[in-house]
């Protein structure tokens, strides 16, 4: 039995080091490989606890290989694996299959990212490859812990895929201002009229949104929607903002929500202009002359305003990245539903 308090990124270095790297070494001395825990998996995140172990979880483990080395490292580890290590089967089946096959995946590193991303970053990256790009398929490639990388390859593919360029960054931040300005007021206008469900709905999406704005500006890939909630506790201002959001989410009326999305909106406000994006003064304004707030316009102005990029300032204003167009799961598990859904 495996203690509770092991988790798989542990595990997997175990195996690694036991297992699987003997295995090379003795097969492939001369082999320039990479290996670490990476994919699909809440261990990938460190996330993983006892209740994950109920499916699809144990000796799992991604090695790298050059293309043309591929099959003959597959079959190597095929033959050469135990039946067992600590305690734990190195074949079992996923989910939905009945087959039990050995979790070590042998791939290059150009046919791995590319299954995740779409694309192979190392080549080179558009404005529209970079809005193709969900925070969980990235940390697919890039949270992970690497054990080996003896080419560089798979370091050079996670330093690329880091974080937007600056001008990208802007478009994305003014996308997330601006999807909080389309619904900000009607909030309060869903209940004056007497539908609590109504605004009740548009104030946990409104904190959805800043919630991502956080992570945009504090430069992290958001995972998920499992596990969006947890990381975004680690953020730096995480702590500033849990109060105000967990009123908007739970306050008896509009008002409060308001106030609150309002004091988030602040604190956000306040890490923008710290970073030299803008310089507003305010997050949010009057709504005309209704008892509304809407955020400040001068605020997605100035984060356009600072983009110099051609291809960037040619982007459709306000659509954004794959993430801030749709939440619908099977668009975004999929690399090429993504890509074509940022085409246009």
């Amino acid at each position: 039995m495996i203690p509770d308090e092991v988790g798989g990124i542990a595990l997997a270095r175990a195996y690694f080091d036991e297992v699987v790297e003997p295995l090379l070494r003795a097969r492939f001395p001369a082999l320039a490989y990479a290996a670490g825990r990476l994919g699909a998996g809440s261990d990938v995140l460190g996330l993983d606890d006892a209740v994950s172990r109920d499916h699809d979880w144990g000796l799992r483990l991604s090695v790298f290989v050059p293309e043309d080395r591929v099959g003959d490292v597959r079959d190597a580890v095929e033959r050469m694996l135990p039946a067992t290590f600590r305690g734990l089967p190195t074949r079992f089946p996923f989910t939905g299959q009945t087959d039990a096959v050995h979790h070590v995946e042998v791939e290059s590193v150009a046919g791995f990212v590319t299954g995740r991303v779409g694309f192979d970053p190392r080549a080179g990256m558009t404005a529209r490859d970079w809005l193709s790009l969900s925070g969980q398929a990235v940390l697919e490639v890039t949270a992970g812990p690497v054990f080996a990388d003896r080419a560089g390859e798979l370091t050079a593919v996670r330093r690329a895929l880091e974080w937007y360029p600056d001008d990208l960054w802007r478009h994305v931040l003014a996308c997330d201002w601006g999807r909080l300005a389309q619904e900000l007021p009607l909030m309060g206008r869903a209940a004056d009229v007497g539908d609590e469900v109504g605004s009740r709905i548009i104030a946990a999406r409104l904190v959805q949104v800043v919630m991502h704005l956080a992570f945009l500006l504090e430069r992290r890939w958001a995972p998920y929607a499992k596990w969006f909630g947890t990381v975004f506790r680690s953020l730096e201002c995480a702590p500033r903002l849990e109060a105000s959001l967990a009123t908007a989410l739970n306050a008896a009326n509009a008002e409060r929500r308001q106030r609150a999305l309002g004091d988030a909106l602040a604190e956000l406000l306040q890490v923008q202009n710290g970073l030299g994006l803008t310089d507003a003064a305010e997050a949010a304004v009057p709504f005309w002359d209704r008892p509304y707030l809407h955020p400040n316009p001068v605020i997605v102005e100035q984060l356009l305003t600072g983009i110099t990029d051609a291809e960037v300032r040619a982007l459709p204003r306000g659509r954004g990245s794959i993430e801030q167009r749709t939440d619908n799961v099977d668009v975004l598990v999929s690399a090429a539903a993504r890509r074509a859904a940022v085409a246009d």
